[in-house]
């Protein structure tokens, strides 16, 4: 064989296998990055998706909602995802204008490595404030055990563990300290990324789960899915109607109940620190982030998928630990969907 005969015979080997193959050359692909505190739901949902539609391909990193914000600042994914809404000042620097969607609602719990620790966990705000605060430092402190007095707490330091990363996660858990302490208010506030005062940074809520179930003694916060898969446990948390609450799928809905009262038209919203006493106080929405405008093919699979989300997806949240959108919202926020434009 010569060699001016192979790149014609390679160049008739391509095109038999996409004439054969028509739907992997006709795959599309779109690219997403953002929240760890979705990501085993939306993992889920890209590879159901593909059985409904099989040309389309959805990547997803889980990066983290800041840098799942930022990467679609850059324009270098087709949507990103944050259980965090985007600022005023965000939204102004992102072209084309980014809608917010919400797709699910989930909890921030407090979860431990303490094998002492044996029955229900209770914690209230002021207490996990101190926590990561650094000024309570041991699992026996008398405020812990007052609120505990069936349980053997051990004289063992407390590890906290939080985020490294800019985070929805923390996004969510800080903004509920700001509601109900004063003190982390002026001293740490809310926010994606903070100047932690104490404690183990890990990346994702990956990181923050692995670092838990490596250091006993430690105490950190994740989404709620993490900790289950991970058999870890969680703390009950005392609520603005001064009830201990375990995060559940129906007190996470119960939050929410509330906020749909008062819902903004573009979805940003924050449902920590809720009234009734069912509604554990540290839950959120979680959002993916579309351009208004995408190029036709992309709009065209993306609205696709995002309307099987709101519509079949939804089945799915429940049994991996997060609540469906209540229903009196899915019309609203399929509404939303309809208002992203081809190019």
């Amino acid at each position: 064989m010569n060699q001016r005969s192979i790149p014609l015979i390679l160049a008739a080997l391509l095109s038999v296998f996409f004439t054969v193959n028509p739907a992997r050359a006709e795959t599309l692909l779109l690219n997403g990055a953002g929240a760890t505190f979705p990501y085993p739901l939306y993992s889920k949902w890209f590879s159901e998706f593909r059985k409904v539609d099989p040309k389309a391909e959805i990547n997803y990193q889980s990066i983290g909602s800041g840098g799942g914000i930022r990467q679609l600042t850059d324009k270098t994914v087709d949507f990103g995802a944050s259980d965090a809404p985007m600022t005023d000042e965000q939204l102004a620097k992102t072209k084309p204008a980014v809608l917010h969607i919400p797709t699910v609602l989930g909890a921030v719990v407090l979860t431990y490595n303490q094998p002492a620790i044996r029955g229900d966990f209770k914690l209230t705000s002021d207490i996990v404030a101190d926590i990561f605060l650094g000024k309570i430092t041991e699992w026996n402190d008398a405020r812990i055990a007052a609120v505990n007095p069936g349980l053997k707490l051990p004289s063992e330091p407390i590890l906290v563990v939080h985020r490294s990363d800019g985070s929805g996660t923390t996004a969510i858990f800080s903004d509920w300290l700001s509601k109900v302490s004063p003190t982390w208010k002026s001293k740490v506030g809310a926010g994606a990324s903070l100047k932690w005062p104490e404690g183990l940074g890990g990346k994702g809520n990956e990181g923050v789960t692995s670092l838990i179930k490596q250091n006993p003694g430690s105490i950190g916060y994740v989404e709620l899915i993490y900790a289950r898969s991970n058999k870890l446990p969680v703390a009950q948390i005392r609520n603005k109607a001064g009830e201990f609450v375990t995060p559940t799928t129906e007190s996470v809905t119960a939050a929410a109940a509330g906020a749909l009262k008062a819902m903004p038209e573009d979805f940003r919203i924050s449902i920590t620190d809720a009234d009734g006493a069912k509604s554990y106080p540290i839950s959120g929405f979680t959002y993916l982030l579309a351009y208004s405008k995408m190029p036709k093919a992309k709009q065209a699979v993306f609205v696709k998928f995002l309307n099987w989300a709101l519509k079949d997806g939804q089945k799915l949240a429940e049994p991996l630990g997060y609540a469906p959108l209540p229903k009196v919202l899915l019309d609203k926020v399929t509404a939303k969907v309809a208002k992203i434009q081809a190019e």
